[in-house]
């Protein structure tokens, strides 16, 4: 009896060691296309001003650029489809083959713009192509985000959910660090006119050859006990009835997504195109200060994640959404006036800091106010839509706001304008009763 207890005791470390290298690299299977979705959207950010010449050639640059801009917006138009498509198929069908089925449409989408000619070679037919991969980006990336968050929700132990959760934010800032980083060793390699000509395709073509391991790593994905639990899987056109029927539980979470998006391409993909062409800092610098706030984003999601499984998540919501709504602009304000390196910087991490410490709380709140029938497709499409709407116009919107306004500091009123809503949504949102039943018996050990 003695020998069979001591055999236990030992047994179970031995157990507990495998279970959570297991989750380890689940999380890392599932977070991979999650990166490359990231790396996508953040190379065609970093290099506007070059893609805008590529395809989009005119006389005066700010309207090549604004055209680049809108071609990296209008992926985002696609978001709300792809959610609701896709967000559907995967509520039906199972998390690893949506998962699986938006790593494909990605992936055509990263070749399409690659490998295209310049408008010199083929006319018109090349910014069409590109705004044809942009648009197949932006509808796979719909349901994307939220596949990996769903997923990463239901496999977590209890009381970690929200640290397990920020891995799907935290997989994206490892995207844009490794974007920045190559960035900076293109231009300290290649001239500005070869990287105009193109250089910049390189980070593009690197995202092509990375495809074959993420779908190994993709493919290797186990279903969730959670969703293999469930009796029923409701059809197609159930999803979509139960999505209309909670159109403002929806409305309540695009609403929170609204600072998270905005914040987020504010401070990665708009910042190599402010720091060059409205602070007129060398290209380099505002690469290091996009891989600086990269590394900043990936340290506060996970902490402040964490500790949103401790202290609550409406406390994080609503003192990170007021925190931006004070001192957004002002320092803003503060870096136009005289413009450096160091300035940018510490505007950027403060920045990074606000949002980091939001979205560690914001992403796993959305998946418990979302109901457990349509989950995925629910947070994909509040997530898509504020998305679509705000966060990923936000380089246009910026450029465009400067532009008319001559006030090189208006992004922080955007900023400010996304705090407010993130803001009244955090105060107002509540958790699903169905998933907190979910969670009472996963922590209790009791069968849901």
């Amino acid at each position: 009896m003695t020998l069979h207890s001591s055999l236990e005791t030992r047994a179970i470390p031995a157990t507990t060691a495998l279970v959570r290298k297991a989750k380890i690299w689940a999380v890392v299977r599932v977070s991979s296309g999650n990166f490359l979705e990231m790396y996508d959207f953040m190379v065609f950010g970093y290099y506007a001003t070059d893609i805008g010449k590529a395809f989009f050639p005119s006389g005066t640059p700010y309207v090549s650029l604004i055209l680049s801009l809108m071609t990296f917006g209008a992926g985002f138009l696609m978001r709300p489809f792809g959610a609701i498509v896709l967000g559907a198929y995967t509520d039906r069908y199972g998390r690893r083959a949506g998962l699986i089925l938006t790593l494909t449409l990605m992936s055509i989408g990263i070749i399409t713009i690659a490998c295209t000619p310049g408008y010199a070679s083929i006319g018109l037919l090349a910014p069409l192509l590109v705004l044809l991969g942009r648009l197949l980006q932006g509808f796979s990336a719909g349901m994307e985000l939220g596949g990996v968050s769903v997923y990463l929700s239901e496999i977590a132990t209890p009381g970690h959910k929200g640290f397990y959760v920020s891995w799907q934010s935290a997989s994206q800032q490892v995207a844009v660090m490794f974007a920045a980083l190559l960035g900076v060793a293109l231009s300290s390699v290649l001239s500005p006119l070869k990287m105009t000509l193109w250089g910049w395709r390189i980070p593009l073509l690197l995202g092509c050859a990375i495809v074959p391991v993420l779908f190994v790593l993709r493919y290797s994905l186990q279903e969730t006990d959670e969703f293999t639990a469930r009796k029923y899987k409701p059809s197609t056109s159930e999803i979509l009835r139960s999505l209309n029927s909670k159109r403002g539980v929806v409305l309540v979470g695009m609403m929170m997504v609204t600072m998270t998006t905005v914040s987020f391409y504010m401070i990665t993909a708009y910042t190599p195109t402010f720091g060059e062409s409205v602070l007129h800092l060398a290209s380099v610098h505002s690469l290091v200060v996009t891989l600086c706030v990269g590394a900043s984003n990936l340290f506060w999601l996970p902490v402040m994640g964490s500790l949103s499984d401790r202290v609550g998540r409406r406390p994080l919501l609503v003192a990170c959404t007021c925190l931006m709504l004070m001192t957004a602009y002002p320092v803003m304000v503060w870096l136009v006036h005289e413009p450096s390196f160091t300035r940018l910087l510490i505007v950027e991490l403060w920045l990074s800091f606000l949002y980091g410490s939001y979205n560690g709380a914001m992403v796993v709140f959305l998946t418990e106010i979302m109901p457990v029938s349509v989950r995925t497709s629910g947070f994909a499409l509040a997530y898509s839509l504020a998305t679509a709407i705000f966060g990923g116009f936000t380089p246009a919107i910026s450029t465009y706001l400067i532009h008319i306004t001559g006030n090189r500091a208006v992004p922080g009123l955007w900023l400010s304008a996304a705090a407010a809503c993130g803001l009244l949504a955090g105060m107002i949102g509540k958790p699903d009763s169905e998933s907190n039943v979910a969670m009472l018996c996963a922590d209790s050990g009791v069968a849901g």
